[in-house]
């Protein structure tokens, strides 16, 4: 039963976070963690075995996603190796931090985490662009496919500072990153917004594999359910990538900020009672 369910809950990982480029792992580490312990269907699952697990997974659903993103000429590779650069060593940090983490700590930090998602999901649309970065810093352009052109940038210092403190949520946590990454990519850096989201899945697939590996090292990826959540992660992230050229994703946002700070509510009430 418990298989079923984790094949579920990738499949809506990938989705979602292929889609508005999340990752996936905002999704995968609060429901298997309800699952596992809230339901006792996973008695020996362990936050550090939850984030272990949600990184591997990320290494799939990014590079499903990566792949698909590519054949629209979506992804921006320079901008994601630098963003790698900064993510590396504040994923090895975090995976490191991260053994020492009880449940009620994990869930405390993690829940107060989910509500900042929340918001900056909440407010990205309301926040006005910050053209200094784009001024101070390395310039690209994008032309789409209707022949719209835009230009954005930002100063290479800052953008490795901001990914290495992304990096070390992602290695903590195991959410990959990418919410926080796409606003801050469209709000500071002046991403057009189907671009940040294909860079962003793009240095969730690099960073995913640094990040895997300090947690393999740490013996805390449980390799029996890895069989249930890589394919449904793989299908999801490259259903959610087909989507995201296809759709708006304002609803669904909508509808996960909503999520996001209801599961980060009920984990901070986990975390002190």
């Amino acid at each position: 039963m418990e298989f079923i369910l984790l094949v579920f809950i990738a499949l809506c990982s990938g989705i979602i976070g292929a889609l508005v480029g999340l990752g996936g792992g905002a999704i995968l580490v609060p429901a298997t963690l309800f699952i596992g312990l809230n339901l006792g269907m996973i008695p020996d699952m362990t936050p550090q075995k939850v984030v272990g697990l949600s990184v591997v997974m990320m290494i799939f659903t990014g590079l499903a996603s990566t792949i698909s993103y590519m054949k629209t000429k979506t992804v921006d590779y320079k901008s994601g190796f630098i963003f790698f650069i900064g993510s590396v060593p504040g994923t090895i940090l975090g995976a490191w931090i991260n053994k020492g983490l009880d449940l009620p700590s994990f869930n405390l930090y993690f829940g107060i985490l989910l509500i900042i998602l929340s918001i900056i999901l909440l407010v990205r649309d309301k926040i006005k662009p910050v053209k200094w970065f784009l001024k101070n810093g390395v310039k690209r352009e994008f032309t789409d496919t209707e022949g719209n052109s835009y230009v954005y940038g930002y100063p290479i210092w800052f953008a490795i500072l901001l990914t290495f403190s992304i990096g070390f949520a992602s290695g903590l946590f195991g959410i990959g990153g990418g919410s926080m990454l796409v606003p801050a990519m469209i709000i500071l850096f002046l991403f057009p917004p189907h671009v940040a989201v294909a860079t962003s899945m793009f240095m969730v697939f690099l960073s995913s594999l640094v990040s895997s590996a300090s947690h393999i090292y740490l013996g805390n990826v449980p390799w029996i359910y890895t069989i249930p959540v890589i394919p449904g992660a793989y299908i999801g992230a490259k259903i959610g990538a087909a989507l995201n050229k296809k759709i708006k994703s304002d609803t669904l946002i909508f509808a996960l900020r909503i999520i996001l700070l209801l599961l980060g509510i009920r984990s901070i009430l986990d975390g002190l009672f």
